[in-house]
């Protein structure tokens, strides 16, 4: 494989691509082998030589506009349209026509394609070695009297085809107008001292030593052989001898001019000034062409630390596209301009939505550009667009003065929109509490808007209250605010909003299984290891080994060690940790393995078969920094990975290998902010995670570690090895789909019944509570139960009732009673309890306090105890329908019974279960579905669910 600079018809660009090498070049090269020593060789490569003889002339693959223009100049005057039939691989007559035209349009030649005075003009001076130039240097000769200056300065800029020398540059030598003076400098300082001494006295090498030039030397030299031969043909020239020896005595304004009438279309503005992105440039044109974007040369003396403004206005000699597929170009040789110096025509198109229309009238904005650039055409059309158009230097002063008065604030608030009674009120009041506490999660929400849209986001948490204001044009307040109401109804699903630091930290698996998890290690560090070296990487994406999991783990790579992602989920447990693969059954092409769901903002999202393992890789983006997708995408493409991005209000959507042999996969790019909220997992096989430079260790999403679910991360992954898994939240549709998938498609074993993991609340708040979704068989089934109160009762809501401390003692207290019972069997039972009034907030906080049972503190029918019944017609008669709603309320509860004492006579003086039992079980003869059940001891019940409903 060979990289060959190729101009592209469509795009007018010469890009670097990737080609198979011809056969003939192949044997070239073995031959080169050969003639060092003996030796074998070894093709590196898998497509046929024989495909391809002979390379591609390079007349046919190259910008053909100087060829015509030389060929035309020449005593032939003629084109490639007559040279073509000598030729034996002619190029491609639109590549030719192309040529024409662009000669046209530089005015150079007429309609009917003879020389214009322009073009007799140029066609008079040396060759300058492209038609840029020479109009460049044309323009100093008869408009701006700085013909000295150009010929100096294209002197050395024929001998240059890297910038790499203007970072060797003294920082005397360079100028703040940017690269074209700082070169014009340098060579200005060489020849000034050898016009001022005798030839025979002139010696580079001490001049390059006195002034700090050495590392550039041998390039002055080339440059000085290029401008005496330059200086002689002047000198030689009737039209141009005189002219050739005036100076502007470094003025730049001069020398920009006369570059701008060759380079004209190599203006770029700073994205920052037309609030695009930071540090990025666009090239400034008609609004009807294709857009490019560039970023300044790393070696340009105009290049700016990360923390400062770019410069706004800048001429480009070169524009380097190094790919076709990633369209950021690099521009080099540059200076620094101002906009009334540019004079080309051009049309400008400005979208606007409503409110910004209204405010370019309102406020007189667009009135007032009138009287200001009277140069200009400006107007509204009826598809809200400003059209902005005459010479492009007003152009832009017009365009950026407006869309900088179209900047404005927005406000808001994250609210509660809950009904301030409900339990969902109580949940996003503590949510947003929370967030209150730590705005810093939006940070790289922030950074992200500001750098690439030059949108401002402020977030004020005074008073208690929530406040946003965002800063910019409306149509991006807009956009911004929409991923704000995207968190919040993250947010309102969210039980407990995550720590950014909670989870478990990454560790390594204890001696007796990590002895036989090696193989685990070693894929570990294939995604954490930041030392991982280059050639390493290249082996897993084309290496003889290379398989679509490979290439899935260098992505990681790149998204966990160079962007300091995290990676967790389906990927981690499939192929880290299980080595687990599997393909779509029936051969099917890769091509088929994508699958597209429209997302509510009507934007296709690719989402992979079923049958894939692994499927995909989910990552969470870092909450400390900024994620810059275009840095992401360009790390992709040095490895030649090909990728499509997708953006939705919470996250990237990556389809990546789309064309590869090895298979496509997605990749979801998570935004911190949001993953917060994620405070749940389906199941315990799916909570591990990976995080860079822990190149052994693995961590946990979220801590199960603790009781009551006590899942260690040797448990998990022995589940993960013997295909089983743990169920970690209610059955509801979604939930089985996945384990429907996870048992049929995968063939996977669920292990009993599902554990509830809901998170601990904050520090402040004892208990919190969480819908049980209305589609899982436990709600259904209380549901059932209770219509046998009355076809009249109607369920609002059950919710899952998380409150660590009773957890505590009812565990504790539930061991005590199993090891005093047959078996250690504590005799766990799900009962309903009914209650009103202070009781039901009392009994969410603080559980069955023994000093409050019995209604107004009384005793029951077997005494002073907690009463519990399997059959909630008895629990509805100890409730009362709140008077504002009403609304009833009754518990659903585990109650450890123990060993029963049965009672079939009313006993009001009972203070406990006699000895040797833990519980009452009272029996009223003659009517066995009023049995109650009657503990005496202080968290020996848990309230595991509240039922809210009416009748």
């Amino acid at each position: 494989m060979i990289n060959i600079p190729i101009y592209d018809l469509k795009t007018k660009q010469t890009v670097l691509k990737e080609i198979h090498a011809a056969e003939s070049t192949i044997k070239q090269r073995l031959g080169r082998l050969g003639r060092t020593k003996p030796g074998e060789y070894y093709s590196l490569y898998d497509f046929k030589v024989g495909d391809k003889k002979y390379p591609t002339p390079q007349i046919c693959q190259s910008d053909l506009i100087n060829i015509e223009f030389t060929l035309r100049k020449s005593p032939m005057k003629n084109g490639l349209n007559y040279m073509k039939k000598f030729l034996p691989n002619a190029p491609d007559p639109q590549a030719i026509q192309l040529a024409i035209e662009e000669l046209r349009k530089l005015h150079i030649l007429t309609p009917q394609d003879q020389f214009t005075s322009v073009g007799v003009s140029i066609a008079k001076l040396p060759d300058f070695g492209s038609l840029a130039m020479s109009k460049s240097i044309l323009s100093a000769l008869t408009q701006n009297n700085c013909g000295q200056d150009l010929i100096i300065l294209s002197s050395i800029l024929s001998v240059l085809n890297t910038s790499s020398l203007l970072k060797a540059l003294p920082n005397q030598m360079k100028s703040s107008d940017g690269d074209f003076m700082t070169l014009l400098k340098v060579m200005s300082e060489i020849l000034l001292v050898k016009r001022s001494v005798p030839a025979y006295q002139f010696n580079l090498e001490k001049i390059c030593h006195a002034k700090g030039l050495v590392g550039i030397q041998h390039i002055l030299k080339q440059a000085l052989r290029r401008y005496v031969s330059l200086e002689k043909s002047f000198n030689l020239s009737d039209d141009y001898r005189q002219k050739a020896q005036r100076s502007s005595a470094g003025e730049w304004e001069l020398i920009a001019r006369s570059l701008l009438n060759g380079y004209s279309e190599n203006v770029f503005v700073s994205m920052k000034e037309l609030q695009g992105k930071t540090h990025q440039f666009t090239r400034y044109q008609s609004s009807a062409a294709r857009e490019d974007f560039a970023v300044l040369d790393l070696q340009s003396t105009l290049t700016r630390s990360i923390s400062s403004a770019p410069v706004s206005v800048i001429l480009a000699r070169d524009i380097r596209y190094s790919s076709s597929v990633r369209a950021t170009a690099v521009l080099s040789f540059v200076g620094e301009i101002k906009s009334e110096w540019i004079d080309r025509p051009m049309e400008r198109i400005i979208k606007l939505n409503t409110a910004e229309e209204t405010k370019l009238n309102s406020d007189s904005i667009l009135s007032n550009a009138k009287q200001t650039f009277t140069n200009l055409q400006i107007s509204l059309n009826n598809n809200h667009e400003l059209i902005l158009k005459g010479p492009s230097g007003s152009v832009l002063e017009a365009e950026l003065d407006i869309i900088q008065q179209l900047v404005v604030p927005m406000k808001f608030n994250l609210t509660n929109d809950f009904n301030p009674t409900s339990s969902e009120y109580k949940s996003m009041k503590r949510n947003l509490e929370s967030v209150m506490k730590m705005p810093r999660i939006f940070n790289p929400m922030k950074w992200r808007w500001e750098a690439q849209q030059q949108v401002k986001i402020t977030i004020n948490t005074t008073n208690g209250v929530c406040e946003i204001t965002i800063e910019g044009r409306d149509s991006r307040n807009q956009l911004a605010q929409k991923e704000f109401q995207s968190f919040l109804r993250w947010l309102k699903t969210c039980a407990v909003i995550r720590h950014p630091n909670s989870g478990v930290s990454p560790r390594i698996l204890k001696p007796e299984m990590r002895k036989t998890c090696l193989a685990i290690e070693e894929k570990i560090s294939h995604v954490t290891d930041s030392k991982r070296t280059s050639i390493d990487l290249w082996n897993g994406l084309k290496g003889s080994k290379a398989t679509r999991e490979t290439r899935m783990e260098v992505v990681a790579w790149i998204a966990v060690c160079q962007f300091d992602c995290r990676v967790e989920g389906g990927f981690v447990r499939d192929w880290i940790v299980g080595n687990y693969t599997q393909r779509p059954t029936g051969n099917a092409p890769p091509s088929t393995w994508i699958s597209y769901n429209v997302n509510p903002a009507n934007v296709p999202i690719p989402y992979m078969s079923k049958e894939l393992i692994p499927s995909d890789l989910d990552c969470h983006l870092p909450t400390h920094a900024y994620f810059d997708i275009d840095k992401f995408l360009d790390y992709l493409h040095k490895y030649q990975i090909d990728c499509k991005v997708f953006r939705e209000d919470w996250r990237y959507v990556l389809l990546l290998d789309e064309n590869a042999k090895t298979g496509p996969f997605t990749m979801d790019l998570i935004e911190p902010h949001v993953a917060l909220t994620h405070d749940r997992i389906d199941f315990d096989v799916s909570n591990l995670s990976l995080e860079k430079d822990y190149t052994k260790e693995l961590g946990m999403r979220v801590d199960i570690q603790q009781k009551p679910y006590s899942i260690e991360l040797e448990t998990i992954v022995d589940n993960i090895k013997n295909k089983r898994f743990k169920v970690l939240r209610p059955i509801d549709d979604i939930v089985q789909l996945r384990i429907t998938k996870m048992v049929q498609t995968r063939g996977w074993t669920q292990l009993g019944e599902p554990m509830h993991v809901i998170p601990d609340p904050p520090p402040k708040y004892q208990v919190v509570l969480v819908p049980l979704p209305q589609s899982t068989a436990l709600y259904q089934l209380i549901v059932q139960q209770m219509k046998t109160i009355g076809n009249q009762v109607k369920v609002l809501s059950i919710e899952q009732i998380k409150n660590p401390l009773l957890e505590d003692a009812y565990l504790a207290n539930k061991k005590l009673i199993a090891k005093q019972c047959t078996g250690q069997n504590p005799n766990e039972r799900e009962l309903f309890h009914g209650t009103k009034g202070d009781a039901i907030d009392g009994i969410l906080e603080n559980g069955f306090d023994d000093r409050y049972w019995g209604t107004n503190y009384s005793k029951g029918n077997w005494g002073h105890g907690a009463y519990f019944a399997d059959n909630p017609v008895v629990s509805h008669n100890y409730t009362s329908p709140d008077p504002t709603d009403q609304t009833r309320i009754m518990y659903y509860n585990k109650v450890s019974l123990g060993n029963e004492h049965i009672l079939q006579e009313i006993n009001q003086e009972l203070n406990s279960a006699p000895k040797g039992y833990h519980s009452t079980h009272g029996k009223y003869p003659g009517n066995p579905m009023s049995d109650e059940y009657i503990v005496y001891r202080y968290g020996q019940a848990l309230p595991y669910l509240k039922i809210t409903y009416k009748g």
